[in-house]
């Protein structure tokens, strides 16, 4: 094997494992989707960040040493950030499609640029407003009812459902998340952040789970069945702990702009999952807003990384 084929290995390696990052965090959507008959969004996510968290605590623990305040103070600002995005992204779920919860949640790629104007004082670049002009005109196609291009003008809007409102916030905080921990990262051993923001968004979870049960907005229900559990299990497991160890594995070994792209699959494995398992079939709007939020998010990855570099 010659060096050009040595350093080409562990490359290909962890862009297989982020391929599969993007692939379980798909898979979520229709599996959330399919058990919220039985399981309100409250309990659900109380289940699932309890379980990761008790299985990151043993895996980490013996690392947790030398910790200050702001090692607490600011995991439960990112964990309250990464609660109000997974429990309005759950929420949203039960009034819109799997396909476009996930479109709509990877719209925070081309949202992150706009708060770090507002909080890093980052000015947009010129890719960053084309990016996110592409995202929302495919967010308009996607939340149009007809076949025909020209229904995004006549019927602009009309299925855009309560649902779809609340995965747009989840963005939202998705994108807050991102550049909060862009900012306070290096000041934190991952190992202890991702454990402690996980464990915050269990405890808020069964705080407001209690709460909108006895105020009567939202009652707290559970069918324990094999579904709920396989739901919670692969969650848990599979797209919160693996997902976190082989993003933090594997995304080194590649470049920003590539990782970018591989995650960008993410919406599309979501819609193939939904269509096998929930046999939702996308109308030409649907497809042709879907490719345009996917087209937005790659080249706000490719042309920002070109023109940081020149």
């Amino acid at each position: 094997m010659n060096p050009d084929q040595q350093q080409k290995t562990p490359q290909l390696k962890a862009e297989f494992f982020l391929l599969l990052t993007a692939l379980l965090w798909g898979g979520t959507f229709s599996m959330i989707k399919s058990v919220l008959d039985d399981v309100s969004p409250m309990v659900f996510v109380s289940m699932r960040f309890a379980l990761a968290s008790v299985i990151l605590f043993s895996i980490f623990r013996s690392s947790f040493t030398n910790l200050k305040r702001h090692n607490f103070t600011e995991g439960a600002v990112l964990g309250f950030l990464l609660f109000a995005g997974f429990i309005t992204q759950t929420i949203g779920l039960k009034d819109t499609t799997a396909t476009k919860s996930a479109f709509i949640t990877g719209t925070f790629v081309v949202l992150t640029p706009i708060f770090q104007v507002i909080i890093e004082k980052r000015m947009p670049t010129l890719v960053n407003i084309i990016g996110i002009i592409v995202v929302f005109t495919g967010i308009a196609f996607l939340s149009s009812a007809g076949e025909s291009p020209l229904s995004v003008f006549t019927e602009l809007g009309s299925n855009f459902t309560f649902g779809d409102f609340l995965t747009f916030l989840c963005a939202v905080f998705y994108a807050l998340y991102i550049v909060y921990l862009d900012m306070i990262s290096a000041r934190h051993d991952y190992r202890f952040l991702t454990f402690f923001q996980i464990l915050v968004t269990f405890v808020l979870a069964v705080f407001s789970a209690f709460v909108l049960d006895f105020s009567g907005i939202e009652t707290a229900e559970l069918t324990l069945n094999n579904g709920v559990i396989g739901a919670v299990l692969y969650t848990a497991i599979f797209a919160t702990i693996i997902t976190t160890l082989l993003q933090t594995r594997f995304q080194r070994a590649v470049t920003p702009t590539k990782a970018g792209i591989i995650f960008s699959f993410e919406p599309i494995f979501a819609a193939i999952f939904a269509y096998f398992f929930l046999s939702e079939v996308p109308g030409m709007l649907g497809v042709i807003g879907g490719a345009l939020i996917v087209g937005g998010i790659i080249f706000t990855e490719v042309a920002g990384r070109k023109e940081s570099s020149d």
